[in-house]
């Protein structure tokens, strides 16, 4: 959402490693960046492939997903915005499989994932990694053969990721990339392919940055405040109007059609303080 992190060519989809490929929806957009990455795996030899997050129905997409995947065995969803999922059920129709998310209303002929189940799909091994934040739903999956996370949304190819509040909470996103972080420590994930933007080879800085840049902008919500607090309000605050005032002082840098996604994350950032308080 806001930029700082991730690489900045233009980013086209692609063969990542020997078992990712990833098929860009032409659907860009201020919160979809170049648009949604559907990413196709296969182990090497194999026939049969696991789509995650067949994308949206814009422009042919489904119908390039029909064609490039051959057989599928499998269909995850790393969550149940739109732009990754509203064509899982056409899709899974017609290569005769299952949907599979955390979210139970969002799957298809399989029960909900759970943490740290594996799928093994024509020989290759997947590993769910529950990492709730950007929404409740939110997963991750572990490709442990390339050192490799599938991230969702939790992390973007560029800049920072919206926590989408009140789906969206900032004690479990900050757990999250945490948990993440530790796959990196044990040597599990060098690599991260995110649902959005470009392929990041520095798995461990881009954490790290996602970490220091949250509670820089938690530290910047809590002057907001205190400032907020000691300027005059005749009338009072009301309480639906401070989260725009905190994105007006805190995002005054950004571009106001960003302001919008901005205050969601404001929404979770002064839950969060609440909580701690």
């Amino acid at each position: 959402m806001t930029s700082g992190t991730g690489a900045t060519d233009t980013w086209a989809g692609g063969s990542f490693g020997a078992r990712g490929e990833c098929l860009l929806a032409p659907n860009p957009g201020m919160m979809t960046l170049d648009g949604t990455n559907t990413w196709v795996l296969r182990e090497p030899g194999s026939s049969s492939s696991i789509v995650v997050d067949p994308g949206p129905i814009e422009d042919g997409h489904l119908d390039l997903v029909d064609e490039v995947t051959g057989d599928v065995g499998l269909i995850l969803l790393t969550h149940h915005h739109f732009d990754h999922s509203e064509v899982a059920a056409e899709l899974a129709e017609r290569k005769g499989c299952a949907v599979r998310a955390l979210d139970p209303d969002y799957c298809i002929g399989a029960d909900p994932l759970a943490d740290d189940e594996v799928l093994d799909v024509g020989g290759l091994a997947v590993r769910v990694v529950t990492t709730p934040g950007h929404t409740a739903d939110s997963i991750s999956l572990l490709l442990s053969q390339e050192r490799v996370l599938l991230s969702g949304d939790m992390v973007l190819g560029r800049g920072t990721t919206v926590v989408a509040y009140p789906d969206g909470q900032l004690g479990p996103y900050f757990e999250s990339i945490e948990k993440m972080r530790a796959l990196v420590t044990s040597g599990d994930v060098e690599t991260i392919w995110p649902a959005h933007g470009p392929v990041l080879d520095d798995a461990g800085g881009v954490l790290d940055y996602y970490l220091t840049h949250r509670r820089a902008r938690l530290e910047q919500v809590r002057e907001a405040l205190a400032e907020l607090k000691a300027q005059p309000h005749p009338e009072g605050l009301a309480t639906d109007e401070l989260p725009r005032k905190v994105v007006e002082i805190v995002y005054a840098d950004v571009d106001e059609s960003l302001w919008v996604p901005a205050e969601l994350s404001v929404r979770a950032q002064l839950a969060y303080l609440a909580e701690q308080a």
